[in-house]
């Protein structure tokens, strides 16, 4: 049965969003009240800003992130100084965010590692609720065990804690977050259950549309997914049956991807009044892409608005220049993120700049048994084929080059190596067309790739270090931008020429194409 929703409804969904902000607020609490502030706003208030929305990501821990319901004991030290000075610091966090005008969501994680009342991660003693209803969990990678939404006393007990966050902050509305963590159904059994995580979204849907009456205005839903369908089936997630219902407003799509299939949702959506937004977490990013230069950003969010993105998202970016990080004793963001929010709003702002296109990288995600955030499927890094044959890839470029992009005077295709010998020799094709080689440096180093070491468990690339003995081998190939069309663009690698070898393997780890304007 289809909830009928308003013309106000649709109308607050239909609100203009170019870039959808997630920020974890529960970090460098305690600092004077005022200055934390500034600190959370310092590029929201920037000239130029086109962040439309904060969706803030108050904590998910079992102990110390809601209301009455499970906020006690609260013994956090940073937030018992705001509360001896009166301040509620949830309440004046959604304030601020209004009085700019802008969109204020809560993002609630639908099933979060566990944290102690002083905000630590619980190692010892098993979570209050977790220890009461151990027929709750499932029990998974977090040893403490992962929300079970097939119990229906567990439904009912967290919409109760939503219930109560909608009836006490003046939000516009809730993200349900799938990526913290799965899996959220029995192992194995995912899509089989999956009617259990659709009554749960059918049940919230309800509660906020009767808060939405009560109050006399809106209270939209959204919910965070994997990056494509077969995620979705991999994990439980019924997409068709909640467009159906109307169970959603708004799918954020993906989280640490680089690769969203929007087009595979907007079919699967069709008929609905369902928003699509693109995530990007660069924490926990692609691999080997974390912290990437504004070129490598433009290319990422450039690709989502020409496949038909309605807003884009960010997550664990950073919301400060260096010094009002450093005042609050944060950790300081790259540059690209200050950059980036004054040029990915939409693509008017991208175009005409210099990006770079990458292929998807595999690699290390151990917060999760199931098909969300762990890029899995990604194709890189893939080991060249020893018998000439070529190894084909697509590249997406959002714009095509020689008439829609007026300006670009060059393309380059990069392709990182390793495992390759001096006297090893390489060809590349684009669409095709064979592109010649014109530049190879066999003393590139790339401090986010291990080869041969297993690729670490993602994000923290503030802490890695180059490895001065690295042996990668990039090979720069000239492209035509004549070559390169709207979309999807094949690519193929080969080795045309070994030097003996014995069990070795040649691997592509990076494939990307760069494009330089006037």
């Amino acid at each position: 049965m289809k909830m009928e929703l308003t013309r106000k409804h649709h109308e607050a969904v239909d609100r203009p969003r170019r870039i959808v902000v997630q920020y974890d607020a529960f970090s460098q609490l305690g600092v004077e009240f005022d200055q934390w502030l500034d600190y959370r706003f310092a590029y929201v208030d920037e000239p130029g800003s086109q962040i439309d929305a904060l969706w803030w990501d108050i904590g998910g821990g079992t102990w110390c992130t809601y209301p009455s319901k499970i906020l006690q004991p609260l013994a956090h030290p940073g937030l018992q100084k705001w509360q001896a000075q009166g301040i509620d610091w949830v309440r004046e966090l959604v304030s601020e965010t209004r009085r700019r005008g802008l969109e204020v969501f809560w993002n609630h994680r639908i099933s979060e590692v566990d944290l102690t009342p002083d905000a630590r991660p619980a190692m010892e003693d098993l979570a209050p609720i977790k220890a009461t209803h151990p027929d709750w969990i499932i029990k998974t990678w977090w040893w403490q065990g992962m929300w079970n939404l097939a119990n229906p006393q567990l439904r009912e007990w967290k919409l109760s804690v939503l219930a109560e966050l909608a009836e006490s902050y003046e939000l516009d509305g809730i993200q349900v977050d799938f990526a913290r963590h799965i899996p959220c159904l029995p192992p194995g059994r995912q899509w089989e259950l999956r009617e259990h995580v659709t009554e749960f979204m059918r049940s919230v849907r309800a509660m906020l549309l009767d808060v939405a009456k009560r109050r006399g205005r809106p209270f939209l839903l959204a919910a965070r997914i994997p990056r494509n369908l077969e995620g979705c089936r991999a994990d439980g997630f019924d997409i068709e049956a909640w467009a159906g219902e109307n169970l959603v407003d708004i799918l954020s799509l993906g989280s640490r991807s680089m690769d969203v299939d929007i087009e595979g949702f907007r079919a699967a959506t069709a008929g609905s009044h369902i928003k699509l937004q693109p995530c990007f977490d660069d924490h926990h990013t692609s691999d080997a892409y974390q912290y990437a230069p504004i070129e490598t950003l433009r290319g990422v969010f450039g690709n989502w608005w020409n496949q038909g993105a309605d807003s884009v998202m960010t997550f664990n970016w950073s919301n400060a220049p260096r010094e009002k990080c450093e005042a609050v004793g944060a950790l300081p963001g790259p540059e690209s993120h200050r950059q980036a929010y004054r040029e990915i709003g939409g693509p008017d702002t991208l175009a005409s700049k210099d990006k770079i296109f990458a292929v998807e990288r595999r690699g290390g995600y151990p917060w999760a048994e199931g098909h969300f955030n762990r890029n899995d499927t990604a194709p890189l890094p893939v080991a060249l084929r020893n018998d000439g044959q070529s190894t084909p890839l697509d590249v997406r470029v959002c714009e095509p080059l020689p008439s829609g992009a007026p300006g670009v005077k060059r393309a380059i295709l990069r392709a990182i190596l390793f495992g390759a010998k001096p006297g090893d020799e390489f060809a590349a094709r684009v669409n095709g067309v064979p592109v010649p080689l014109i530049e190879r440096d066999a003393e590139w180093k790339d401090k986010l790739i291990v080869s041969p070491k297993p690729q670490p468990a993602s994000g923290g690339a503030d802490y890695c270090e180059i490895d001065p003995d690295q042996q990668l081998l990039r090979l720069d190939f000239e492209v035509s931008p004549g070559l390169c069309r709207c979309g999807p663009n094949r690519v193929d690698v080969s080795i045309t020429h070994r030097e003996p070898y014995i069990l070795n393997d040649i691997a592509l780890e990076k494939l990307e194409l760069h494009t330089f304007h006037e």
